[in-house]
């Protein structure tokens, strides 16, 4: 008999001899067409990596080729809910075994891996709290595996939270208040590095710890639209002036390239979001290249960077 199973198709290797960057979502808070909120994804060796999982997350996931059983550690940046609030698929799609095809995707048989700043535990715990019922009947019904359904918690804000299997990744603190902590991170592997910022206003530690580094992801707003869009409904001014308390600019984040050395500056997070086209996109850039003389590169949903 033939199974009219849907594929899975365009599947990401199992194996990636180099850092492979996959963006997620470009996205905000804000809902926007075509733009999923933040994630991003780092394949290494025989690893995948998820740094933050808004909305969507799993979605863009298999978008992206990359099944969510591959997805067994989580770092988070800080607790805004675009940042988070996907975790809750993310937990229970990756712990599931499915099948497509001829093709069986193992789910998790361990636990999963969080990681984050020292708020992390007492959010992400109330979140798997929430959905007790869920799990316990993934456990009891559907037999899947009971250490799945467990979460080890590893926070910190400044250091070194994981050195395995040849990859390093950093944690450093960053500036979002009043959210705080927030962090972002360094990732190492095969003599190439990648930092993602999270959501920060300029900081010396974004400089410090992307020194030379190939690929900063960093957040940014357009000072200018915002300025544009407030002048059009004063009445929406807090806002929409909240971003400048606690994002960077463009033109700061030129700034931070430019002082860092870095090869190749990809902007996401951003703010308001500009049509994916190149002149809207050039647009958002305007006067970044006065400053930083590198590749800048205006991500879009899905966009990925191969760092070999």
């Amino acid at each position: 008999m033939h199974l009219h199973i849907q594929p899975q198709e365009n599947l990401l290797p199992d194996f990636h001899e180099h850092i492979k960057v996959v963006i997620l979502g470009t996205g905000t808070p804000r809902a926007f067409y075509g733009r999923a909120k933040a994630g991003v994804a780092i394949l290494a060796g025989d690893k995948t990596f998820l740094f933050d999982c808004g909305g969507a997350t799993v979605d863009q996931l298999i978008k992206a080729g990359i099944m969510p059983q591959r997805i067994s550690d989580v770092f988070f940046t800080h607790h805004h809910s675009d940042h988070n609030s996907g975790f809750f698929d993310v937990f229970i799609t990756s712990w599931r075994t499915h099948v497509i095809a001829d093709r069986v995707f193992e789910g998790r048989k361990g636990p999963m891996n969080v990681y984050g700043p020292t708020t992390t535990k007492a959010i992400i715990s109330k979140m798997r709290e929430s959905f007790d019922f869920d799990v316990n009947l993934r456990v009891n019904y559907n037999f899947s595996a009971g250490a799945g359904a467990d979460i080890q918690y590893f926070e910190s804000n400044e250091g070194i939270v994981y050195d395995q299997g040849g990859v390093k990744i950093t944690a450093f603190e960053v500036d979002h208040k009043p959210v705080y902590p927030a962090i972002a991170y360094k990732f190492e592997y095969n003599g190439k590095s990648v930092v993602i910022s999270g959501d920060t206003i300029p900081v010396e530690n974004m400089v410090k710890h992307s020194q030379g580094v190939d690929l900063l992801v960093h957040e940014s707003y357009n000072k200018t639209w915002l300025d544009a869009l407030i002048a059009k409904f004063p009445e929406q001014t807090i806002g929409l002036s909240n971003p400048a308390k606690y994002h960077s600019t463009t033109l700061e984040v030129a700034e931070i390239a430019r002082a860092a050395g870095i090869s190749h500056l990809v902007l996401t997070h951003h703010i308001p979001a500009p049509a994916a086209n190149e002149e809207a996109e050039a647009d958002y850039t305007e006067g970044m290249r006065d400053i930083y003389s590198g590749r800048i590169t205006m991500a879009r949903d899905l966009m990925a960077f191969d760092l070999s």
